[in-house]
């Protein structure tokens, strides 16, 4: 699976790993009402820490939108939720995606060994059905449950998803969409089996 990286953050990923968005906030002593704005509402655009970490913006993410599809929870939680987790792609073509809304920008790829990091981070390891990080166009209903638990999502699939929000339940061959692992994975150069540099403008292919 794959994770998409600012270049411009890549020597601090080498020196320190992979940090969720929460946790750069704490890195960079971000607190307070400031805290608030980075964490529990949208960011319209990408932008630069005080350390010198960027964060990226959430334009598809607009909280009207997130209003209308949130069960039990507020765009506020919603943000926070997002903000707490590292997330990867299975699929290139939804990574190109992301790449493309960052075309203007280098950018590195890191492809890992899903599995072993799976087995290594199993009980912060949660799977999604869908890209969490769009609320346009007919959004899906999400709220805390769209993140099924690895071990939750072995015995049992969507089911869980399907019990708690009051959805239909996803088919046990509907494939996960996101992989995320909450907080930080200092070592995640250890489970990376290819690290791909690119260009901006330049998508990614395996």
């Amino acid at each position: 699976m794959y994770h998409l990286a600012e270049a411009s953050n890549w020597p601090a990923i080498q020196r320190e790993g992979l940090h969720c968005a929460s946790t750069l906030l704490d890195r960079a002593g971000i607190v307070g009402k400031a805290r608030r704005r980075w964490e529990q509402e949208q960011r319209p655009e990408h932008a630069a820490l005080p350390n010198g970490a960027w964060i990226r913006d959430q334009r598809p993410m607009p909280p009207d939108a997130l209003a209308r599809c949130l069960v039990d929870m507020t765009p506020a939680q919603w943000y926070a939720l997002i903000n707490g987790k590292v997330f990867f792609w299975f699929d290139p073509a939804r990574l190109n995606r992301q790449r493309a809304a960052c075309s203007s920008r280098p950018q590195v790829v890191l492809t890992v060994d899903a599995l072993r990091l799976a087995e290594t981070y199993a009980d912060r390891v949660a799977l999604t059905p869908f890209n969490t990080g769009n609320a346009r166009r007919r959004p899906a209903t999400r709220g805390g449950a769209t993140f099924v638990p690895f071990r939750t999502w072995l015995d049992s699939g969507w089911a869980t998803e399907a019990a708690l929000l009051g959805i239909r339940e996803r088919s046990r061959s509907h494939p996960p969409v996101e992989f995320t692992v909450s907080g930080s994975i200092p070592d995640i150069l250890t489970f990376a089996v290819d690290v791909r540099p690119l260009a901006p403008g330049q998508s990614f292919a395996p």
